[in-house]
C-alpha cells in the first residue's frame, strides 16, 4: 500500500500518530494512516497563514493556472485515485470513476472563473466601486461520503479567490485527499495547500483557531452546529452544507414504471449516503401500489457486494457507526410498515445492507421524519397534493427536492413552493458548477459553487471617491 503523509508547509510529513483506515467491503485494515497532532495542526495554519500574503497577491491568472495544472494531475491519475477511493470509501468502481472525473471538471469550471471589481455608482459627485478581496486562512471540511469531489467543491474557489486552505478530511476516508495532497505539493508553493488527518480530535482547535478566518464544511446538522458556535469566538466566516431529508412528490399523472428509476437513483447512489438523495417519496393514492412496485423490483434487481467486483451497483455503508445507526432503522421499518424490498443486513463482512423499500408508513415515524443517510427508503401516500407539499415543508431540513409530474404548470407550481435550496423537476441529484447550491433551514448556511460561492470566500470591500 502506498506511503501516505501529511502535507505541512509544502513538505510531505509523517504524522505524530498513526490510525486505521478500513475498507468496508471487507472490514480489513487497507491502510496505515498518517494522524496530525494539535502542534502539527498548529504548523500547518502558521505556514498558511505565512504564505497568504504571497499567494494572494498572486495574479488570479497565475492562481487559475495552478488549479488547471492540478486538473491536468488530477486527470493523469485518475484510476490510481478511483480504485483508492472505492477501497476506502465503498462506492462501485463506476461511481468512483465518475466522481474523480466530476471533480476535475469542477476544478476545471470553478478555475475560470473571474473576480472583476464592479462600479456601483459613478456620477459628479462620487464613484462607488465594490472589489472582493480573499479572507486568509480557509479551512476545509470534508465528509467521509465524497472525500474528492467536496474537495474539489471547496478548495478550487477559496484559491482561485487568494485564499490559502487547510483541508481535514473525515477520519474513515482520509487517503485519496493524502494522494491529492501529493499532487498539491508539486504545485503550489508551501503554505498554500496543506491536508491534516485526525480520528475527530481536531476540528474543534481548527475551528476555534485565530488564524482561521473561514470554515467551509460539509456534513451532519449536529455537527455544522458546533462547528457554528466553534467560529462565534473569532466571527469567523462559515459556509455550512449539512443533513438533508429530501421530498420527492409524485402526482398522479405520473407512470411509474417511467419515473422508478429516476427516483430509485435519486434515493440509491452511493448507498444512499448523499446529502440530497432523495430521503422520502410522497406518492399520490392512485399510482402508489404499483410505484412502491416498480421500486421494489429496481431495488430487488441491485447488485450489492464490493465496489471493485464486476457487476456491483450498491456498495457497502462507509463505516460501522453509520452501518449501527441504519440497523435502527430497519428495525423501525419492519415494526412500523411493510418492507417491500430488502431488510436483510449481510452476515459476511462488510456493511452490507440491501437497498429497502417500505411502504404503509407515514409522517411522524423516525423512518420518514428522520435522515437515514443510507440505502432505505420509505413511500407514503397522499391524496391531496397541497397536503403532500405541505407534509414535505415541515421538516427542519430544506436542502433538496423533487416534484414528478406530467402536467408542466402543476410540477412548477409545487416547486415554487416547496421549502428547499434546491427543487428539481422530473429528476434528482443534477447540478453543476455553474448553478449556486445551498440548503434552507437547518440544512446550511450559505452558498457553493457558480459565482455566488466564490464571493463566499471573500471579504467584500467598497472604494468610495469623492469627486
Amino acid at each position: 500500500m502506498h506511503d501516505f503523509k501529511l502535507l505541512i508547509d509544502g513538505k510531505l510529513v509523517a504524522g505524530d500518530l498513526i490510525m486505521d483506515v478500513v475498507n468496508p467491503a471487507t472490514e480489513e485494515v487497507l491502510a496505515k494512516c498518517p494522524r496530525a497532532s494539535e502542534a502539527q495542526l498548529n504548523k500547518a495554519v502558521a505556514a498558511a497563514n505565512a504564505a497568504f500574503p504571497g499567494w494572494a497577491a498572486k495574479s488570479i491568472e497565475e492562481r487559475r493556472a495552478a488549479l488547471l495544472k492540478l486538473a491536468d494531475a488530477l486527470h493523469g491519475r485518475a484510476g490510481e485515485f478511483a480504485r483508492l477511493l472505492t477501497q476506502e470509501q465503498g462506492k462501485p468502481i463506476a461511481e468512483a470513476t465518475a466522481e474523480i472525473a466530476y471533480s476535475e471538471a469542477f476544478i476545471r469550471a470553478f478555475a475560470m472563473q473571474e473576480l472583476p471589481h464592479k462600479v456601483i455608482e459613478d456620477t459628479e459627485t462620487r464613484r462607488v466601486e465594490a472589489h472582493r478581496r480573499p479572507l486568509g486562512v480557509v479551512a476545509a471540511i470534508i465528509p467521509w461520503n465524497f472525500p474528492v469531489l467536496v474537495v474539489a467543491f471547496k478548495m478550487p474557489l477559496a484559491l482561485l479567490a487568494g485564499n490559502t486552505v487547510i483541508l481535514k478530511p473525515a477520519p474513515t476516508t482520509p487517503l485519496t485527499t493524502l494522494l491529492l495532497g501529493e499532487l498539491c505539493a508539486g504545485i503550489f508553493p508551501p503554505g498554500v495547500v496543506s491536508v491534516i488527518t485526525d480520528a475527530n480530535d481536531l476540528g474543534g482547535v481548527l475551528t476555534k483557531h485565530p488564524d482561521i478566518r473561514k470554515v467551509s464544511f460539509t456534513g451532519s446538522t449536529e455537527t455544522g452546529k458546533k462547528v457554528m458556535a466553534s467560529a462565534a469566538d473569532t466571527i469567523k466566516r462559515i459556509t455550512l452544507e449539512l443533513g438533508g431529508n429530501d421530498a420527492a412528490i409524485v402526482l398522479g399523472d405520473v407512470d411509474p414504471k417511467q419515473a422508478a428509476p429516476g427516483i430509485f437513483a435519486g434515493a440509491f447512489t452511493n448507498a444512499g449516503q448523499v446529502c440530497l438523495a432523495i430521503k422520502r417519496v410522497y406518492a399520490h393514492e392512485s399510482i402508489y401500489d404499483a410505484l412502491c412496485d416498480e421500486l421494489g423490483e429496481l431495488a430487488k434487481a441491485a447488485v450489492v457486494g464490493d465496489g471493485l467486483e464486476q457487476g456491483t451497483t450498491i456498495g457497502p455503508v462507509q463505516n460501522r457507526m453509520q452501518f449501527e445507526k441504519l440497523k435502527g432503522f430497519l428495525d423501525d421499518a419492519r415494526k412500523n410498515g411493510t418492507i417491500v424490498a430488502g431488510g436483510e443486513v449481510s452476515d459476511q463482512p462488510g456493511y452490507f445492507i440491501r437497498p429497502t423499500i417500505v411502504r404503509d408508513v407515514t409522517d411522524g415515524m423516525k423512518i420518514v421524519d428522520e435522515e437515514q443517510f443510507g440505502p432505505i427508503l420509505p413511500i407514503i401516500k397522499f391524496s391531496d397534493k397541497e397536503d403532500a407539499l405541505k407534509r414535505a415543508n415541515a421538516s427542519p431540513y430544506g436542502l433538496g427536492g423533487s416534484i414528478w409530474a406530467t402536467d408542466p404548470t402543476a410540477a412548477y407550481d409545487l416547486a415554487t413552493r416547496m421549502d428547499s435550496g434546491t427543487v428539481w423537476i422530473n429528476k434528482h441529484l443534477d447540478f453543476g458548477p455553474n448553478i449556486p447550491f445551498g440548503g434552507a433551514k437547518q440544512s446550511g448556511i450559505g452558498v457553493e459553487f457558480a459565482e455566488e460561492g466564490l464571493a463566499e470566500f471573500t471579504q467584500l470591500h467598497i472604494i468610495n471617491m469623492a469627486r
